[in-house]
């Protein structure tokens, strides 16, 4: 076999490698941001639970609601004390 097409062969195969995991971060990305996010909403719903259990207000701290009030902040609590009062 030809050496160059050794050495073709080698570079080609450590570039589909890289293009594949870079394509294979993209995802983790997003999964790792939704997990912050997430984490971020469940501290802001136990700290609104910390200042409303005297008042006589919770809100239910699980997964659905730390991630409504992580990906969409302030007005997604504002939209859990919203459910809250109507439901």
């Amino acid at each position: 076999m030809d050496k160059g097409l050794v050495v073709l062969g080698w570079i080609l195969g450590v570039l589909i490698i890289f293009a594949f995991g870079k394509a294979m971060m993209f995802p983790l990305k997003i999964v790792a941001r939704l997990v912050i996010n997430g984490i971020l909403g469940g501290i802001a719903i136990f700290i609104i639970n910390l200042i409303g259990a005297p008042l006589g207000f919770t809100i239910s701290l699980n997964l659905a609601s730390a991630l409504v009030a992580g990906t969409l902040g302030l007005p997604g609590i504002i939209l859990l004390v919203i459910l809250k009062y109507l439901l």
